[in-house]
């Protein structure tokens, strides 16, 4: 669809007697790409009927990405699941002191993963996991410089803003000097995990020992500027509410008014299994769907918002990329274990190049294989799909 024929399903669906003017005018004023104020982003999370704010967010999607969707060739390594933290909500880590049933890899252990994908037209890693004390900033650094001298090629993308800070401290380092030396070693992107919710009201009850929004927030805006872009999350549908999302939303939109760092915004769903928040209920798949798209309207200025299939599922990724989203991440091949172990749809989480097209085709998008930084490596929308590897 182009970008002129939705909005005349804008102008179409604005005009019905069914909606009220507060919607209508910021309507409007989305059209006319005005700001949306933090009380309207409230708003549009309490009274927003789905289908006007899935048309405006697709609107807004097509006007920054077309009809394209991107995704990616990768796979992540997960260093370990033991962590000195006891976030509330996570299924995925096992405390320091009681790590018999975790994993810690070796140096060693890690470099044979990516050796497994050496025939293979992989172009990104992702290393993200637990906070070991153990597993130090030299020790990672090692890992990076031997990731990087056997596939130079290869983009390291790694660490939440979590690991880092406790990485730097226990080095004794600055933020600034620590992002340095990785970058030296051969990081050249972040994730956004570990954002959770910034507000502290809720991340003193879901993430009270691990680093705060500020700590998280300048170790971001410091990787921009030392011109290593990131990614941001929000973890969503437990026990924050609309006013959470938009603050949440609002200091990331305000670092990105200044550094223009971001790549993309990642809403992550909340799982409910095998952790302490067992009994807070999961959102609806239209909570979900209202979450992706309010976040495509009050982020104006993140170029992408990317559907982590793995979380959600493949027919809800497919249903979100009417809502605003323009990315579903990549091909991860098994290599994840951090949702699948919170009771997440896929629970084996891999897609070929092939199923990840044909899920982007048939939800009428333009599948492109990007890189990490959002080159466009191959269109896929002529392709044959019986002739993709």
């Amino acid at each position: 669809m182009s970008t002129e024929a939705d909005l005349s399903r804008v102008k179409n669906i604005l005009n019905r007697s069914s909606i009220t003017k507060d919607i209508k005018d910021l309507a409007e004023k989305i059209v006319a790409e005005e700001r949306l104020t933090p009380e309207e982003g409230e708003f549009l999370f309490e009274k927003g009927p789905l289908p006007v704010l899935g048309t405006l967010a697709n609107y807004v999607r097509e006007k920054k990405s077309g009809n394209k969707t991107y995704f990616n060739r990768n796979f992540h390594i997960e260093p370990t699941n033991v962590c000195v933290f006891s976030c509330s909500f996570c299924s995925y880590s096992r405390l320091y002191k009681h790590r018999e049933d975790g994993w810690e890899l070796s140096a060693d252990d890690m470099l044979d993963m990516v050796k497994k994908y050496d025939d293979q037209p992989i172009t990104e890693v992702h290393i993200v996991g637990g906070v070991h004390p153990k597993l130090n900033l030299e020790f990672f650094c090692e890992v990076i410089r031997r990731i990087k001298a056997h596939r130079p090629e290869l983009h390291i993308k790694g660490f939440t803003a979590v690991e880092l800070d406790y990485m730097f401290r226990k080095a004794k380092v600055s933020v600034e000097e620590g992002l340095n030396i990785l970058k030296e070693a051969g990081l050249q992107s972040m994730p956004g995990g570990g954002a959770e919710i910034f507000h502290p009201d809720i991340r003193k009850k879901i993430c009270v020992d691990k680093v705060d929004a500020e700590g998280w927030l300048k170790i971001h805006k410091a990787a921009h500027r030392l011109g290593m872009p990131t990614n941001a999350t929000i973890l969503y549908g437990h026990i924050e509410n609309y006013f959470h999302r938009i603050d949440h939303m609002e200091k990331l939109r305000q670092l990105q008014d200044k550094t223009h760092g971001f790549n993309a915004f990642i809403p992550l769903k909340f799982r409910n299994k095998n952790n302490d928040m067992s009994y807070v209920p999961e959102s609806t798949i239209v909570e979900d769907l209202k979450m992706y798209a309010v976040a495509r309207l009050y982020l104006d200025n993140f170029p992408h918002i990317k559907a982590y299939w793995a979380m959600l599922g493949r027919q809800t990724t497919q249903l979100t990329l009417a809502y605003g989203v323009d990315d579903v991440d990549g091909t991860i091949d098994d290599t994840t274990k951090i949702y699948s172990m919170a009771g997440a749809e896929e629970q084996h989480p891999r897609m070929s190049t092939e199923e990840l097209v044909m899920l982007i085709k048939k939800a009428g998008r333009i599948p492109i294989e990007r890189d990490t930084v959002y080159h466009e490596l191959h269109d896929y929308s002529e392709m044959e799909v019986s002739n993709l590897s």
